[in-house]
């Protein structure tokens, strides 16, 4: 048997591991031990809950106004603590988060196996998505087995001088995820999570535009020009309507209630529970976003996906044509979605392209790649 350690932090993190910390558990041959470092306190324990999981393990090392070394610091020492009290034969981290790097460190250090979930992933730009761009570059070279999402990131993990035999093309546990929690809210009615407005609109037929955003490198005047954009789109189409369940962060809330909090055909409310954002997703016209998970998962529910980033490490929705880089600036968000609201073939092409990341069978190749490693 094998001993693994999956060791998660945040929402996305929780919602990709989800789906293959329930395929490991159902084999005999994979111990599974589960560790939260708590670094999106609130949000972690929502996502993990959406798939019946709770931490074996955790570390509560999230403070407020905490900078990242501070957490980065915490992060090794707790999960070199981890390690030499569990001994696992391998870590299990995911993405790019400063939780995975830390972890994957902390296991080099122990000389502990490292598995990386969603390897390969590039922008090219050090600064952009930050700080996390050079946090999986650092993964990808510390683990062992880089779980490639796509043809893409497996290449861009050889150019960067991974041997092959460290790669392996899983597809993304996002779609995995999705198509899991798709199946049992297909029939729901609107959740009671949701404004009571916000469900009228969506029963009277309204497109409903849903809104994510968090990233770092966008704090301030960039997250200005997202909401000015916003307002743009309700003001001139009166059939639009923004779901916004805004990020808890303080740097993303503030710009929002400032700007929007008063704005009509605008709901702001707290990140939903990952079956109810899904029913969410389902039932919206188009869907922005500077998430990496949600540009792989709404492809799947046939959406067209518009991207507020300068750059993107997941290229391929934007090759396949289901997503669009609409950038940050005011009149290119507006614009990106004028025209979707208003071109209908431009809406049905992008609705219609496949989705480039995966067919929902990653978490059972990547539990098969830790059997082998017995």
């Amino acid at each position: 048997m094998i001993r693994a350690l999956f060791v998660l932090g945040t929402r996305p993190e929780a919602i990709k591991l989800a789906p293959v910390i329930t395929e490991c558990v159902q084999r005999a041959a994979i111990d599974v031990t589960i560790c939260s470092t708590g670094q999106h306190r609130e949000m972690l324990s929502q996502a993990l809950a959406a798939f019946n999981i709770t931490p074996d393990i955790e570390l509560n090392l999230m403070k407020d106004h905490q900078q990242l070394g501070e957490l980065t610091a915490r992060a090794i020492t707790e999960t070199a603590r981890i390690f030499t009290e569990q001994k696992p034969d391998v870590v299990v981290v995911h993405g790019d988060t400063t939780t995975a790097m830390s972890t994957a460190l902390a296991a080099f250090y122990d000389q502990i196996p490292v598995m990386h979930v969603e390897a390969g992933l590039r922008t090219f730009d050090k600064h952009n998505p930050f700080p996390e761009e050079l946090n999986r570059v650092f993964i990808d070279h510390i683990a062992v087995h880089c779980m490639a999402p796509t043809e893409l990131a497996a290449q861009n993990l050889k150019d960067s001088g991974v041997p092959d035999q460290n790669i392996e093309i899983t597809g993304n546990t996002a779609v995995d995820a999705l198509l899991s929690i798709a199946e049992k809210v297909r029939t729901n009615i609107a959740p009671t999570t949701l404004p009571n407005g916000l469900q009228n609109a969506i029963n009277s037929g309204k497109k409903i535009v849903t809104v994510t955003g968090h990233r770092r490198e966008s704090f301030g005047h960039d997250f200005e020009q997202i909401c000015l954009a916003l307002q743009d789109i309700v003001t001139e189409n009166p059939d639009a309507v923004i779901a916004y369940p805004v990020h808890l962060n303080p740097n993303v809330q503030e710009p929002v209630s400032r700007i929007l909090g008063t704005t009509d055909r605008v709901f702001l409310f707290d990140p939903l529970p990952y079956p109810d954002f899904v029913w969410l997703l389902m039932h919206s016209y188009l869907v922005l976003t500077d998430s990496g998970g949600v540009q792989e998962e709404v492809p799947s529910l046939d959406k067209p996906v518009l991207v507020m980033r300068k750059v993107t490490e997941r290229p391929e929705g934007i090759d396949a044509g289901c997503a669009k880089l609409v950038g940050v600036q005011q009149s290119s968000i507006a614009s990106g979605i004028r025209k979707l609201l208003t071109q209908a073939e431009l809406y049905k092409q992008m609705a219609a392209a496949p989705n480039p990341y995966g067919d929902g069978k990653a978490s059972k190749r990547i539990a098969d790649r830790l059997e082998r490693i017995l």
